[in-house]
């Protein structure tokens, strides 16, 4: 086993790309199709579910138990609520962000037969208008319209504009790159993850190493809205790593440098053994990294569960300030989550005794080794001690 290299310079043009995509959970089918040909360029085969959930397969020597990784390429956004007698639009937002990160937005408004650009703005948003009401008017969705590009005074207008209800709205993600590494942009979250799968893939598949099981890269459609992966997995794959963005912030041990290893989320605590050896495998490979845990977060791996599949699951993360708003991140913890992959891609299941869907419990492992504990009066209790 060994740690691949990483060509950061395909991560960047990746990314740059799959962010000029515009792609809020429901409007997905675009970036579907360009990681498609991603994979393609890569000699990668894949199959798509209904709605366009990839799953991508370079084969190892077995096909069971097999591992995955999964990155969602859909993003937050918004649709239509209603249109307005005064010309303009409110919103209901795709997914969980703050009406604050909407403001001053540009944006573009997908209608049934074409597109429109336009402004998402407080409802005062002028001070020579409101004066001290724009800095005290509320933070929240009933607070702000979307201003299209387009003349545009009443109900009927926009109609004649081809507006409707639930229209899509997709965000511009504004990207820039400094020649220090750091990357904001909108939509880090998860495009800045497919990129470092996909570098990830670039860097196996150049190896020519060979895996032990089948490993399955899989982008996801409907993270955002808290499907993710439930309807991508067999039952041949017996565990998963999600790679989702990490918060650096107070109260948290994420960094914008390094792999971040999630411990927890919102759903509890994720596998004790496939967290660890990711753990492991960053220690005896050098590479930078942290644990943390996440009280107001889900993921992908998490929604595999959720929609009953028997896996053992796991979360990594590059650091992405400001997570749902003007996200930032560093090169450098795309190039550590790339590097983290092809490592675990070569590793092979934690457990071989996964296998089996269900079998005896010989091969079930342990998690912590009993004879090494102080058995001391206020130690745990030997197994035999339940019983008595």
């Amino acid at each position: 086993m060994r740690k691949l290299p990483i060509d950061n310079d395909y991560i960047q043009k990746t990314l740059l790309e799959l962010l000029a995509i515009p792609s809020p959970v429901g409007l997905t089918d675009e970036v579907v199709h360009y990681t498609g040909n991603k994979l393609k360029e890569l000699g990668i085969p894949f199959e798509l579910t209904r709605r366009g959930a990839i799953r991508a397969t370079l084969k190892g020597e077995t096909d069971r138990p097999a591992c995955a990784v999964v990155a969602h390429l859909d993003t937050l956004g918004a649709n239509v609520r209603a249109l307005k007698a005064n010309g303009r639009l409110s919103l209901l937002p795709i997914g969980t962000w703050s009406s604050r990160f909407a403001e001053g937005a540009r944006v573009t408004l997908f209608t049934d037969h074409g597109a429109l650009r336009g402004t998402i703005l407080p409802l005062m948003a002028s001070g020579h208008a409101f004066n001290e009401g724009v800095d005290t008017q509320p933070v929240s969705w009933d607070h702000i319209e979307l201003r299209i590009d387009a003349f545009s005074e009443s109900v009927e207008d926009l109609t004649q504009l081809g507006v409707n209800v639930g229209d899509f709205v997709a965000v511009d993600p504004q990207p820039e790159i400094t020649p220090s590494g750091y990357i904001s942009s909108r939509h880090l979250d998860d495009k800045a993850g497919v990129a470092a799968l996909l570098a990830a893939c670039k860097a196996l598949k150049e190896s020519r190493i060979s895996l032990p099981v089948h490993f399955h890269p899989m982008f996801t459609v409907t993270e955002e809205v808290g499907f993710g992966a439930s309807a991508i997995l067999d039952e041949r794959i017996s565990e998963m790593v999600g790679i989702d963005i990490a918060i650096p912030a107070s109260g948290q041990n994420s960094r914008e440098r390094g792999v971040t290893v999630a411990i927890a989320d919102s759903s509890g605590p994720f596998d004790y053994h496939l967290t660890r050896k990711l753990i492991n495998l960053c220690k005896a490979h050098q590479i930078d990294h942290q644990r943390d845990v996440f009280p107001y977060y889900f993921s992908d791996s998490a929604a595999a569960l959720r929609a009953g599949f028997d896996i053992r699951h796991a979360l990594i993360g590059f650091g992405a300030d400001a997570s749902h708003g003007w996200e930032r991140t560093h090169l450098s913890s795309l190039t550590s989550v790339a590097e983290l992959l092809t490592l675990y891609a070569q590793n092979g299941p934690v457990i071989t005794r996964d296998q089996h869907a269900i079998g005896p419990i010989e091969g079930f492992p342990h998690q912590v080794d009993i004879d090494q504990l102080d058995h001391s009066p206020t130690s745990l209790p030997r197994p035999k001690e339940f019983l008595e």
